[in-house]
C-alpha cells in the first residue's frame, strides 16, 4: 500500500472519509443562486459529517501537526493496561516563543530526535505540552486512544512503564526553574482528562525519575507535582476519603535510578550484604527484594516488584542521631532531589532540615523525623495528606 501523504494520518481519512467531499460540493453548491431548500439542507448535512469526530477537540493531533508517517505495524495498542501518568521535562530551551506554530514545530523537533536520534519507530511520549500552554499528540494513536479511554499505545518515554503509563513531556528544562503559568494550567487539564478517560487517579501522577535513572523531570518542576496532584484530584471531584494513605512507586527490574539507589541502602540496611547500592535493579538486588517478601509472608514477586507491603516493612523510623545505612538511603535520594545533604550515613541536622521540607512539600508534619509516610513522600510515592483540599 502506498503511504498517505507527509501529514495526512489514517485517522485523517476514517474521520473525515466521504464527509470531507462532501464538504467540497457544499461550497461549491452555496455559490449557486437559487439553490433549494433541499439542497441547504443537505450543504449542512455534510458540514456537520465532516467535524472532527473527536471529543477532545483542544489537543492538536498528529496530522494538524504534519507528522511524519508511521505504519501501523510499528504501533502496539493494548488494552485495559493504562495505571499511571508519568510526566517529564524535555531538557529543550526554556524558550518565550510561545506561539501555536512553535508549539507545532516543536513536535516535529521532538518526533525527528526520536527517530532518527534514538532509532525508535515514532515520537517517545503520548503528549507534549508547550510553553504556550499547547497541547499536542506525540505519538501516533495516542489521541484516539485517549477518546476511547479503553486502550493506549505503548510507549517509549520511561523504561518499564511505557506498557502501563502514559507519557507527558512538558517542554523546557526545569532544573531551577518552573514551567510558565499557561503550560501548568495545560498540564492539569490534561492529566484530569486521563485521569477521567482511563479511570485513573491524581493519586497515579508520577516524575521520571521515580522509575529511570534521569535528572529528568528536573528539581524545580518536581517539587510543583503535589499542586498538580491536588489540582487535577479538585479537578476530577476527588474525595479525600477515597485517597490511600500511601501509594508507593512500585519499581522492579526494569527501573532504575536514586529510588533503586534508595531500596539497596534499605536491604542492605536489613541485612542483605550481598547488595550493591548502585542505581541498578539487578539480579542481587531482585534475589534479595524476593527474599525478604517471602520471609515477611508477602506475595513474592516473579520480577521483583517492590510492593506497598514491601516498602512499607523495609523502612525503619529514623530519629535523630540516628546512623547506617537507612540514613544513606534516605540522604542519598534527598541528594539527588536538590537537598543540601551527605550521603555519610548520619542522621544530622542538615538532614533533618531536608526532611522537614519534604514533610512541608507534601502536607504532613514538618518534625524531621522519618516516619512510614514520610518514607513514602520522600521515596516519590503521594500521601493522602496532600490533598487536604478536597472535599471529605
Amino acid at each position: 500500500m502506498t503511504p498517505p501523504q507527509h501529514g495526512i494520518s489514517r485517522r485523517t481519512v476514517v474521520r473525515t472519509g466521504v464527509g470531507g467531499a462532501a464538504v467540497a460540493g457544499a461550497a461549491g453548491l452555496g455559490l449557486l443562486a437559487g439553490a433549494d431548500a433541499a439542497l441547504a439542507d443537505s450543504s449542512a448535512t455534510a458540514a456537520d459529517a465532516a467535524a472532527p469526530a473527536t471529543k477532545i477537540p483542544w489537543i492538536i493531533d498528529c496530522a494538524s501537526w504534519n507528522a511524519r508517517f508511521v505504519p501501523d505495524s510499528d504501533l502496539t495498542i493494548l488494552k485495559g493496561t493504562t495505571r499511571k501518568i508519568v510526566v517529564h521535562h524535555m531538557a529543550f530551551p526554556n524558550v518565550t516563543d510561545y506561539s501555536e506554530e512553535h508549539a507545532k514545530q516543536l513536535a516535529r523537533d521532538c518526533q525527528d530526535l526520536h527517530m532518527d536520534g534514538n532509532g525508535w519507530a515514532d515520537t517517545g511520549q503520548h503528549f507534549t505540552v508547550s510553553r504556550g500552554g499547547y497541547v499536542l499528540e506525540g505519538r501516533h494513536e495516542s489521541l484516539p486512544s485517549l477518546e476511547l479511554g479503553t486502550q493506549q499505545v505503548q510507549g517509549a518515554h520511561c523504561v518499564g512503564e511505557n506498557t502501563q503509563s502514559i507519557g507527558i513531556e512538558n517542554e523546557g528544562t526545569y532544573i531551577t526553574e518552573t514551567p510558565t503559568v499557561k503550560q501548568f494550567a495545560s498540564l492539569v487539564r490534561l492529566c484530569t482528562t486521563i485521569c477521567q478517560q482511563y479511570g485513573i487517579h491524581a493519586w497515579n501522577i508520577f516524575g521520571h525519575w521515580d522509575w529511570n535513572n534521569t535528572d529528568c523531570p528536573g528539581i524545580a518542576f518536581y517539587r510543583e507535582f503535589p499542586t498538580l496532584r491536588r489540582e487535577v484530584a479538585a479537578a476530577c471531584g476527588e474525595h479525600l476519603r477515597d485517597v490511600p494513605a500511601r501509594n508507593w512507586p512500585d519499581i522492579f527490574t526494569s527501573s532504575a535510578g536514586s529510588t533503586v539507589t534508595t531500596l539497596q541502602y534499605l536491604l542492605v540496611a536489613n541485612g542483605y550484604d550481598t547488595v550493591t547500592p548502585n542505581a541498578a535493579f539487578d539480579a542481587a538486588t531482585k534475589a534479595a527484594v524476593q527474599d525478604f517478601q517471602a520471609k515477611h509472608g508477602f506475595e513474592v514477586a516473579s520480577d521483583g516488584t517492590v510492593t506497598q507491603p514491601t516498602w512499607e516493612a523495609l523502612a525503619p523510623r529514623l530519629l535523630p542521631h540516628a546512623t547506617g545505612d537507612a540514613v544513606k538511603a534516605a540522604q542519598s535520594i534527598l541528594a539527588h532531589k536538590g537537598y543540601d545533604v551527605t550521603v555519610d550515613g548520619t542522621y544530622d541536622g542538615a538532614t533533618r532540615q531536608a526532611v522537614r521540607e519534604m514533610q512541608r512539600l507534601h502536607g504532613l508534619p514538618p518534625n524531621g523525623l522519618a516516619d512510614t509516610t514520610t518514607w513514602c513522600a520522600i521515596l516519590g510515592g503521594i500521601v493522602r495528606q496532600e490533598f487536604s483540599n478536597l472535599h471529605h
